[in-house]
């Protein structure tokens, strides 16, 4: 080509041809050329929304997801920085599913950032899960009020695991949805953490192996426990009080719920309040082993109102209310209806108003017992064994025996043999050693006046083989 010649250049992408403008060899300079970028159709392949205007518009959307949260009375503060809907169509699609789960405005307030879980990718496989386990749907709205971060787990990697490990526990698969419904911030927990630390103590301290399982289906809070910040100082406080490291064990194992007692909220202000009625310290570790709720309830108003109740009823002295007490520490439960009906009951048996206080005294449980019992005991008393009032009076635990299994057989026999002895004597000892005082020439006056009380011993016995671990809901209504 020569200098006075020029070039052209053609190409041709996607169907279209695109030709540059000739441009002389010589002639050209640098300041003459015009790109003319305005010119470009917009429809080019090339086009494309800058990162500014896509930056605009996400800004513009969540404003909009914002607005419309904030017509609801959602409070969306919380919710900078977490990826939400584009549209407000699917945020109202994913508040409408929460609340056909029984979800709140108040409850998606306490947890906005539920409202981060795809109703598809999210909710649903999880509430798959949970209803495959043997999760109830009606307590899907409780669960997700306690737990709602549950949302956000997945099935495979969170959940499936944590279940397997509880299973590995010895809880049964089909009590999993139980304990899950009870206590389903379990599915948060990492496995090797306070879980694994939890039981490991409770082993160590004389829980049986194979009653963890019932012991953690009752109350798998014990799952979320601190070893050293929660279990180690009540079972250390209880220690010091003069209880058996076993025997804590086998009240735990009964009573798994005893270590959610506030230690210093409860237990020791409760311990505080029984010697404040005159319990006496060396029978604290009787009385929390006969009732543990007793240092989990609230204890001194119910104290003092059931110490003003038997005092107006049959004239009961402070300092002796602190002995009913520590017999019976389940009195602080009894409801007054009982107690006034029992009291009557005695009073119309023909004790005096003495008789009937000294009989509380020594045996409290006769204000708890089954009234169609007693008056079956004493009918047999009075009519069968002919004896003094003042014989019962003097063992007012004869109302605790079983008529037909102790009272008549044993009665009958020592009316054979001509024995005249008391009914402590009588009753206060097992079958075997009642065939032994039989064989005695005289009648030992200890055993005579002996009364039956607990005996911690009892509490530390071996274990049977078979396991009482069967998930039941524990009743405190004992009397």
């Amino acid at each position: 080509m020569t200098s006075g010649s020029f070039t052209r250049f053609r190409c041709s992408v996607a169907g279209r041809t695109f030709a540059s403008t000739p441009v002389s060899s010589s002639s050209s300079k640098p300041d003459t050329v015009h790109l003319n970028r305005k010119q470009v159709n917009p429809s080019s392949l090339y086009s494309r929304p800058s990162l500014s205007n896509m930056k605009k518009e996400r800004i513009a959307n969540r404003a909009k997801v914002y607005e419309f949260l904030r017509v609801l009375g959602i409070i969306p503060d919380e919710l900078d920085g977490l990826e939400l809907p584009v549209t407000v169509e699917v945020m109202q699609e994913r508040i409408d599913f929460l609340h056909n789960l029984g979800l709140t405005i108040e409850d998606i307030n306490n947890y906005p950032l539920v409202l981060g879980c795809s109703v598809k990718k999210n909710m649903i496989p999880v509430l798959d899960y949970l209803g495959k386990l043997g999760v109830r749907k009606s307590t899907f709205t409780e669960f997700l009020r306690r737990y709602p971060q549950v949302l956000h787990a997945s099935v495979v990697v969170d959940l499936a695991p944590v279940v397997k490990y509880l299973q590995g526990l010895d809880i049964k698969p089909n009590d999993i949805p139980r304990v899950l419904e009870r206590y389903p911030e379990v599915l948060g927990f990492k496995l090797e953490g306070t879980m694994s630390t939890s039981v490991a103590y409770l082993v160590g301290i004389g829980v049986s192996r194979r009653e963890v399982g019932g012991v953690l289906t009752r109350y798998p809070e014990i799952l979320g426990m601190r070893v050293g910040r929660v279990i180690k100082p009540f079972v250390e406080y209880l220690e010091g009080l003069g209880i058996p490291s076993l025997a804590i064990a086998r009240l735990i194992e009964k009573r798994p719920h005893i270590l959610g007692f506030g230690l210093e909220e409860r237990a020791k202000p409760n311990v505080a309040s029984l010697l404040e009625f005159n319990a006496r310290e060396e029978s604290l570790p009787s009385i929390i082993a006969q009732y543990p709720e007793i240092i989990g309830i609230d204890l001194q108003p119910k104290l003092l109102g059931q110490r003003s109740l038997i005092q107006s009823i049959i004239d009961l002295e402070p300092e002796d209310f602190g002995a009913v007490v520590e017999k019976m520490p389940q009195i602080v439960s009894l409801s007054n209806t009982s107690m006034v009906k029992h009291a009557d009951f005695l009073k119309g048996c023909g004790f005096s108003l003495q008789q009937v206080r000294h009989m509380v005294v020594e045996c409290p449980q006769i204000l708890a017992l089954n009234l169609d019992i007693m008056k079956l005991n004493f009918n047999y008393f009075q009519m069968e064994m002919q004896r003094p009032l003042d014989d019962l009076a003097a063992f007012p635990a004869f109302f605790t025996y079983g008529l037909e299994s102790t009272i008549k057989p044993r009665d009958k026999i020592v009316r054979k043999k001509g024995f005249k002895c008391s009914l402590s004597w009588l009753l206060n000892c097992s079958d075997e050693k009642f065939k032994e005082r039989l064989n005695y020439d005289t009648i030992e006056m200890e055993e005579m006046e002996t009364m039956p009380s607990f005996d911690m011993n009892s509490l530390m016995e071996p274990r049977s083989d078979v396991s009482d671990s069967e998930y039941e809901e524990d009743s405190d209504d004992e009397y």
